[in-house]
């Protein structure tokens, strides 16, 4: 008698014959594992996009969030020769992130992994449950084939090499600044998360959940994060913020949170910030400008009439949850 963990039991959690994959291994995932994911979902992207729009430490900023348990929240399943071969990821609300390496595809991973999610979606009480993937790509068909609609849809931009954005002159009273400060930065989170909550159906994430994946994200500068300053009898008031990284993959400057304060909308703040990041990125080596937005904000307009052009187009499938005994759950 033995209590080793053997390997099919965690198939069997996930719904799969282990006789199908000897020497495979399926368990929850640590920060170690980080670079790992990022490589296998930069693998999927390039096979289905033709590029590349993730590194690691958008994955380490994800899982540095304080509200996020790794061991709890992701599931691994690893190749005989230790290779992740797919991942999951449900941290919580109406979203999850997964992905399978081209090269195991067609084996019924992805179907085991969505099992996974929407199991511990429903547990959580969640009613609803997706994630984007690449119109067109494998993913989209698998999901669509398992009951998924689609709820909105985002694109990729870049602003051509030969465009460049004229600066635009502030009203008095306006500056555009790095948010250096406690208060511009606390203030910058509520500019951004209020913006979003506004088409987004979640709570506010926490302040620290947000500065984990910005002013805490490996490699952050204080430039990453530019904010539009309106002059008060009290000081100065944030009206906007921009938050950019340069992509390490492709060279170019990616604008990751762009917002403005509902009520300084109107004015030319966003086109603003934009001229400024982009300034910025090109003037520290960056190969170009890059973007996205979707369909619930409203702002594909604005970016095309910049000269911005569609490099990708994602949907954002989701599954319907209906509550099964023992509080698992299935798309319905």
């Amino acid at each position: 008698m033995t209590t080793e963990r053997t390997a099919g039991a965690d198939f069997a959690g996930l719904g799969l014959d282990p006789k199908h994959f000897p020497g495979w291994d399926v368990r929850a995932l640590q920060l170690t594992d980080a670079a790992d994911v990022a490589a296998a979902m930069a693998a999927s992207q390039l096979h289905d996009t033709g590029e590349v729009a993730i590194e690691e430490a958008d994955i380490l900023g994800d899982w540095h969030r304080p509200s996020f348990d790794v061991g709890a929240s992701t599931v691994g399943v690893f190749t005989a020769e230790g290779e992740l071969a797919a991942y999951a990821e449900y941290p919580g609300h109406d979203r999850y992130d997964a992905t399978v390496e081209p090269d195991h595809r067609g084996r019924g991973l992805g179907t085991a992994l969505v099992r996974w999610v929407c199991a511990r979606a429903g547990a959580a009480g969640a009613k609803i449950v997706g994630m984007p993937v690449p119109q067109g790509s494998t993913g989209e068909q698998l999901l669509r084939g398992l009951g998924f609609a689609e709820r909105w849809t985002s694109w990729s931009l870049r602003l051509p090499a030969h465009v460049r954005l004229p600066q635009l002159q502030l009203p008095e009273g306006h500056r555009i600044k790095n948010a250096t400060s406690a208060h511009d930065r606390h203030a910058a989170y509520d500019v951004i998360e209020d913006a979003f909550l506004e088409w987004s159906d979640r709570e506010k994430d926490p302040y620290a959940d947000f500065a984990a994946q910005t002013y805490e994200r490996p490699g952050f500068a204080d430039w990453h994060m530019r904010v539009v300053c309106r002059d008060t009898a009290d000081g100065e008031s944030v009206v906007g913020a921009a938050f950019s990284i340069i992509d390490t993959n492709s060279g170019a400057l990616f604008v990751d949170r762009l917002a403005v304060r509902v009520d300084a909308r109107g004015q030319g703040f966003a086109r603003a910030l934009l001229a400024d990041v982009f300034s910025i990125g090109l003037d520290r080596g960056a190969t170009g400008c890059e973007l996205s937005t979707d369909s619930r904000t409203g702002a594909l307009g604005l970016y095309t009439g910049l000269g911005m052009e569609v490099t990708n187009t994602w949907v954002n499938l989701a599954a319907s949850l209906r509550p099964r005994i023992g509080s698992d759950a299935a798309p319905g």
